[in-house]
């Protein structure tokens, strides 16, 4: 009879497929320690997981097995069950010594199976807390914006002309700003409010119209080990969208202080313990940090890159280190390291032509497999590190209503902030995005 020492050791990874790939440093991680990489999945991702999977010589090889779990994004813990049922049947077959959840649809039930097994993770209020933007807005009510929360129940007798303006309509459970939108006046809401699913739980909240910022941090049992803030730009000022266009790590802000303070009672609210969190901020206009929302995952879009730009080293190694008990720690940024999406003309995309000497753009749209950044010296000076084109060629490209709709970003850095805004136009006027 097999015991539970004689299984293979293994580590879960969960959310969509494609983002576990994109930083294949988790998977090379796990699989320098001889652990068997177990995936769950959303099922959607089936076909286009099992042809990376095909892939001999890809970092999708090193994955040993791969659960598709069925839910909705729009319905909140419609995943738990069927990752529970998933790691219940690998639990009779694997010692598992560590889960995380790399993409926001799976935090929550990743927590429940950390918690059942005895994992370092960051605890089940702040699994369950951080997949709900209204129950961030019940327990994080400090931080937080006024806001309205509207049950399904309630949307039929929601008097648009009681609340105040502007506002922000935005669904509870969803995220990379999917149905997020502002409202000038009643009739925006009125008119929004039909395009949710009758199922769906709402928030309307005041809306902060200013700087925005997110701060990640790593804490390992209840500790800080990392924490460091970085500027963002949206299209919000000139759209009724909230599409993220660029990222900048490492900078000095005067707000930083602020933020990091802020973040800090945020976490030892929700008693965070083991992993990464990536808070989202606005100021308001008396320059307090207003939460937007947190997650305890990854940050997404290019953060991962732009922090070993930044500071020398990967951010997945302590990650793992974390999720495995082991001690971690991570540097300061010696480095201003940026990420710019592109808006782009709309219509059917033709090519992406980039004039810089040493840089080619990498078409990355079929798979999102991005190749790896790597850093270079402190002294460095001012360099275009990547150009990538998220979208396929002959995709149509529209107007920019959530992360999806992207298609272009190149990543820069620079010794200091004058010489990434500087490098930053330059690159600007040497990409040209052709469509028909």
């Amino acid at each position: 009879m097999t015991t539970t020492a004689d299984r293979p050791r293994a580590f879960i990874l969960t959310g969509a497929f494609w983002v576990i790939c994109r930083s294949p440093r988790y998977l090379t991680e796990l699989a320098r320690r001889d652990l068997s990489i177990l995936v769950v999945t959303p099922e959607g991702f089936r076909d286009r997981a099992e042809a990376v999977r095909a892939q001999e010589d890809g970092p999708a090889s090193l994955i040993h097995d791969v659960a598709y779990v069925s839910g909705s994004l729009d319905m909140e813990a419609s995943f738990n069950s069927g990752v529970v049922a998933a790691v219940a049947a690998w639990r009779e077959r694997y010692r598992i010594e560590g889960a995380y959840a790399v993409g926001e649809t799976l935090v929550e039930p990743t927590g429940i199976i950390a918690d059942a097994l005895g994992l370092p993770f960051p605890g089940l209020r702040a699994t369950r807390v951080c997949r709900s933007k209204y129950l961030q807005r019940w327990y994080l009510h400090r931080h937080s914006p006024a806001s309205l929360i509207v049950p399904p129940s309630e949307r039929d007798g929601l008097d648009p002309g009681a609340l105040d303006y502007p506002a922000v309509l935005k669904p509870a459970t969803r995220h990379s700003s999917s149905g997020v939108v502002s409202a000038d006046e009643p009739a925006d809401i009125a008119r929004e409010l039909a395009a949710y699913p009758d199922h769906e739980t709402l928030l309307i909240e005041q809306k902060v119209t200013g700087p925005e910022y997110s701060v990640e941090t790593l804490s390992q049992g209840g500790r800080r080990v990392f924490a460091s803030v970085t500027a963002k730009t949206t299209n919000d000022t000139r759209s009724r969208a909230f599409v993220e266009l660029s990222h900048t790590v490492g900078g000095a802000d005067p707000a930083n202080g602020a933020l990091l303070d802020a973040n800090a009672d945020v976490l030892d609210r929700l008693g965070f313990e083991d992993g990464i969190t990536h808070s989202e901020w606005r100021l308001d206009p008396t320059g307090t940090p207003r939460l937007m929302e947190i997650a305890a995952r990854t940050p997404g879009d290019g953060l991962l890159p732009l922090y070993e730009l930044a500071t020398g080293r990967p951010l997945e190694d302590q990650i793992i280190r974390i999720a495995l008990g082991e001690p971690a720690e991570y540097p300061r940024p010696r480095r201003v390291a940026r990420q710019v999406y592109l808006e782009h003309p709309h219509g059917v995309l033709e090519d992406v032509r980039l004039d810089w000497p040493g840089v080619t753009a990498s078409w990355i749209g079929e798979t999102d497999l991005w190749p790896r950044t790597a850093p270079g010296a402190a002294d460095d000076p001012p360099t275009l590190r990547a150009v990538f084109v998220h979208r396929e060629k002959g995709a149509t490209l529209g107007p920019l209503h959530s992360s999806d709709d992207r298609a272009v970003a190149f990543l820069i850095d620079a010794p200091d902030t004058d010489g990434l805004d500087e490098i930053e136009a330059r690159v600007r006027s040497a990409i040209d995005i052709v469509v028909s």
